[in-house]
């Protein structure tokens, strides 16, 4: 899909989307649970889609209401003497929560994803698996595991994706003996274990962290709850920049007390505002895009801690300093940081390329209500914000569409 955004003004009000991150983390929790949970404020993305869809492929009875999930959970650590297949499609967050959870009855698991999806790394859980004997055999387009995780201590490093933590965190709670994972320092992303472990604790489960360990004790089982999913902050982010190009528009709907790592960008736009840089992004990485635009507004900045944004849906450091670049803002992108150049935005020389990632696409939409332009890729929001365009449109945003052909 191709989207025109003309030079626009926002007004108005509009509520923050569902936190996509916490819905993940609910949903697998329901799913786990013994007895019919209710999930309520969900915003059925591409992407809790997938999660929904591999929550059914094992056995879970999911029945969707308006925006509520009706949800039996299974136990999963019972056989069902075939091997399941789990449609992960393009959401590496379903993908790495579910393989340790697919690894807990010993039989054989099949995920499967995009070919983009399977080139990620899963280089923690590959190891593990090669520790235990465990069955973990990759292809183009799919993960076949079998087996059935251990409990004891696992030694991670702190400085790849939280996902895989949050993976171990949901499956560890239901083996027979107890468990630790032990972070090695540096610890990058902790808000969002800090969310995974709200969630557990919210279906009933003990755990204990201190410092950069977290002791779960085994043979503990999820109790089903009734629970609303929490404003997104991730997406607020998008709408809060439309303010840095002279819009006037408010979010509604987000927790001030949110354990949500990206609610620190009304911070974090102020200091890119008052050269306040670097900037450290190493526990935010999902604000990437959109702070590097609008650091393109305001005289450029320097960023550290941007080390993962290679291994997101795109390159994502990569891909805004190629469209930066059409808009006339040079970027550096250096092993972990990234620098913003003092240059003069203008109307973009070509049309910009969505790079298949949907944070990308909505960084650039917010820079285009300034200059005007036209994205490429743009359906790539359909992936964690399907009605993106839909409310700046409301918001007063002058967009046309054209589809693909």
């Amino acid at each position: 899909m191709r989207v025109t955004i003309k030079p626009s003004v926002a007004h108005g009000t509009v509520s923050a989307p569902p936190s996509k991150s916490m819905a993940h983390r609910l949903l697998i929790c329901a799913g786990l649970s013994r007895g019919e949970s209710v999930i309520r404020n969900l915003a059925f993305s591409k992407d809790v889609e997938a999660t929904i869809a591999c929550l059914r492929a094992l056995g879970a009875e999911i029945r969707l209401d308006g925006d509520s999930a009706y949800i039996k959970g299974i136990d999963i650590t019972e056989s069902v003497g075939n091997t399941v297949v789990l449609p992960c499609n393009e959401c590496g967050s379903t993908l790495r929560f579910f393989i340790p959870l697919c690894l807990m009855c010993g039989e054989k698991r099949v995920l499967t994803g995009t070919e983009y999806l399977m080139n990620r790394p899963l280089s923690v859980y590959e190891a593990i698996a090669a520790d235990q004997g465990l069955v973990f055999e990759k292809s183009a387009e799919s993960l076949t595991v079998q087996g059935r995780l251990h409990s004891g201590v696992y030694e991670v490093a702190g400085n790849i994706s939280s996902q895989f933590i949050s993976g171990l965190l949901f499956a560890l709670p239901l083996l027979d003996g107890d468990s630790e994972i032990r972070l090695i320092p540096p610890v990058e992303s902790k808000p969002y274990i800090d969310m995974t472990v709200s969630a557990l604790r919210d279906f009933g489960i003990e755990i204990t962290a201190d410092d950069n360990i977290y002791r779960i004790k085994g043979g503990q089982s999820y109790c089903p709850r009734e629970l609303t999913v929490e404003g997104d902050w991730s997406n607020a982010a998008f709408f809060e920049a439309l303010n840095t190009v002279g819009s006037d528009v408010t979010v509604t709907g987000l927790r001030e007390d949110s354990l949500q790592g990206d609610r620190i960008y009304k911070i974090l736009y102020q200091n890119i505002k008052e050269q306040k840089t670097p900037i450290d992004i190493a526990d935010c990485p999902d604000l990437g895009p959109v702070l590097f635009a609008v650091a393109a507004l305001f005289g450029g900045a320097e960023f550290t801690g941007t080390r993962r944004l290679r291994i997101k849906e795109s390159d994502r450091a990569a891909a805004m300093r190629d469209e930066l670049l059409k808009l006339g803002i040079r970027v550096d992108v250096g092993e972990n940081d990234v620098t913003v150049y003092d240059d003069m935005l203008h109307a973009p020389t070509e049309p910009l390329s969505g790079h298949g990632d949907h944070r990308i696409v909505m960084a650039l939409s917010v820079l285009l209500t300034k200059v005007g332009g036209v994205i490429d890729g743009a359906e790539a929001v359909g992936k964690s914000f399907p009605d993106f365009f839909d409310r700046l449109q409301d918001l007063g945003v002058d967009i046309q569409y054209e589809m693909d052909q």
